[in-house]
């Protein structure tokens, strides 16, 4: 009995979450809380008082004490923790925000610029979700629908940045990666992805499985063996992409960076822009695939931000070597997001190290996006006057470095050009056809990918003035012409191999058509295109003997002609030569009826006769 009073009074009492709303919400002058403290103290005591009074003895039961506590439960204010999970969807991005200005990551100018305190590679973990910028497109009510928040309780492991993992997807369990770091220099980590003995087998299969070059073989391995296996899905992805299912492909690829993401080293960060992975071992050049197959499909479903977080991710992990040479899409990525700032920006950084302007994506790049800022009427007049003499110099730079850009480009846009253009020679054919293969295929790539952000009236306006003022300095003979007709010459001979690799992984036909045939005459593998030629490997395949072939030539011939023609092939026994035998002459009768259908479908045109088609006139 004495300690029930006790209880009530403790109960009566304001608990600690109702003393924390109060201090938050009463953040005014301190006399105003002397006295709502002295009114809620008054209140208190009235409310004890009439307590007291109401009970007809010292020992209430337990039934008064419980309603007592079910009406405090319904008048307290909900806590910070239920309004999030209520609100969870809706206020994630303002939360995030919050977040980062405590921290000063995150400080605006008077214009709306973010402040160049940042690393220029820095990425924000809420830009690698692509509904969040969906959700700014559309609204969350268009994005989300009827669907409701994530479950708390789900089988998957952890969550994620990369990507959003699903309750359909298999379960994780491990996999057999790991990341180690290797060490740390001047305040960079250098990271890598080390596969287990468990996973080594496998990928050991794998490479076994995927040379009859049919997808399916490898669908069996991920059913039976590794759910997660990222070579794997990866490949799978490429065959659904190529079926035109894009979803599916998209989420085979998700599922190969959740599971690279639950086996990150603790201190591997994906912001900092401080950890390096090295392509030369192939155990981290899933991660960077993965990662660039995930851009190119956000790219294509309207995700231009979220594809640009992913592009200064990719870069971040390589930055001297490039290996997948994402510098040729950045600025695209960065036009169509309208990240103007930070493509001008880069721009600056960079210029002087990397000599981005010999490049033609930068070339052009830039300067419309200095372009596109000149257009922004929140911005001063001496800032606008200055975008457009920037815009002016630079493009004209660009059309005296690379003439060839500019026919293709306005072909493309569908606009014809003026006759003094076309007729002149600096602009015509003749600059298509004397540039070097290396520079055709660099330019080839930038019209057809950047082409459509170049259709708008006021910028073919823009191109028309500079393209005349260019037409100008080279009918002068102005030394820069010159110059840069030498460079061309000189640079330009032969691309390094990150850029044959960046064109394969593209797949822009007239980029691909203009590849060398070294490059072209050896198989290329999806889940790891034209690996270096230095790569460091941790442990090798099981070389195969050579055993000699008894077919004959015109065999050989035909079986080179199957996808999965190999001349130093397994040895066959004795009861496998009927199967092998049956296996060839189905494949050669595929063959042959893939030729007659093609030969059939050839039309001849008749050659042109000079003489007069009426005349009955007879061969001799």
């Amino acid at each position: 009995f004495v300690q029930i009073p006790a209880e009530e009074s403790e109960d009566d009492l304001p608990s600690t979450e109702e003393r924390a709303d109060a201090r938050l919400s009463g953040q005014d002058a301190a006399e105003g809380n002397a006295e709502g403290a002295v009114t809620e103290e008054t209140e208190g005591d009235a409310q004890r008082d009439g307590d007291e009074a109401e009970q007809p003895d010292q020992t209430p039961t337990l039934s008064n004490k419980s309603r007592k506590k079910k009406k405090k439960r319904k008048t307290k204010k909900p806590s910070a923790g239920e309004t999030l999970e209520d609100n969870d969807l809706e206020n994630i991005d303002n939360l995030l925000e919050k977040i980062e200005d405590t921290n000063g990551l995150s400080q605006e100018t008077q214009s709306g610029i973010i402040a160049d305190s940042r690393p220029l590679l820095y990425v924000e973990h809420r830009n690698l979700n692509p509904e969040n910028e969906l959700k700014r497109y559309f609204g969350a009510r268009a994005v989300l629908g009827d669907q409701r928040p994530r479950q708390r309780q789900r089988q998957n492991v952890r969550g994620t940045w990369l990507t959003a993992p699903d309750n359909s997807w298999p379960r994780y369990t491990s996999t057999g990666i790991a990341m180690q770091l290797l060490e740390t220099r001047r305040g960079v980590q250098y990271f890598t992805f080390e596969h287990h003995r468990k996973y080594q087998q496998v990928q050991l299969l794998f490479l076994k499985n995927i040379e009859s070059m049919d997808p399916n073989s490898v669908v069996p391995l991920l059913q039976a063996l590794e759910p997660y296996h990222v070579d794997s899905l990866l490949l799978l992805s490429d065959a659904y992409r190529m079926q035109e299912d894009q979803e599916m492909a998209r989420e085979l690829v998700e599922q190969a960076l959740y599971s690279l993401e639950c086996s990150f080293h603790p201190l591997f960060s994906l912001t900092s822009g401080t950890c390096r992975l090295d392509y030369r071992r192939p155990e981290n050049r899933s991660f960077f695939l993965a990662l660039f197959k995930h851009m190119m499909l956000l790219e294509k479903r309207g995700c231009p931000r979220t594809a640009l977080e992913f592009c200064k991710l990719i870069l971040s992990l390589d930055p001297e070597n490039d290996p997948l040479c994402v510098l040729l899409m950045i600025d695209f990525l960065a036009l169509r997001a309208r990240e103007y700032t930070f493509l001008t920006r880069m721009f600056q950084e960079w210029e002087s190290h990397r000599n981005l302007s010999q490049l033609p994506n930068f070339a052009f790049s830039v300067p419309l996006a200095y372009f596109f800022l000149s257009q922004q009427e929140e911005r001063s007049e001496l800032e606008l006057s200055q975008a457009r003499e920037k815009a002016a110099q630079l493009i004209q730079l660009a059309l005296i470095m690379f003439p060839s850009v500019l026919m293709p480009l306005l072909d493309h846009c569908s606009v014809q050009p003026d006759a003094v253009v076309s007729s002149h020679s600096f602009f015509g054919l003749n600059a298509q056809i004397s540039q070097p293969p290396a520079l055709n295929q660099l330019t080839s790539l930038y019209v057809v990918r950047t082409h459509s952000l170049w259709k708008d009236p006021a910028v073919m306006a823009w191109l028309e003035t500079n393209v005349n003022e260019v037409l100008h300095m080279v009918d002068a003979q102005d030394p820069l012409v010159e110059d840069a007709e030498h460079k061309r010459k000189i640079r330009y001979q032969s691309a390094p191999r990150n850029i044959y690799r960046h064109i394969i992984l593209s797949e822009v036909k007239e980029a691909m058509a203009a590849l060398p045939p070294e490059v072209t005459s050896q198989p290329v593998m999806g889940f790891d295109p034209l690996p270096p030629l230095d790569s460091i490997i941790s442990y090798t395949r099981p070389e195969r003997t050579n055993h000699p072939s008894n077919e004959s030539t015109l065999s050989l011939f035909f079986r080179s002609l199957l996808p999965n023609f190999n001349l130093q092939g397994d040895v066959r026994h004795d009861d496998e030569e009927a199967g092998a035998g049956q296996d060839l002459n189905q494949g050669v009768n595929r063959l042959m009826a893939a030729m007659r259908d093609m030969l059939a479908n050839i039309q001849f045109q008749e050659p042109p006769r000079d003489d007069n088609p009426e005349g009955d006139g007879e061969w001799d």
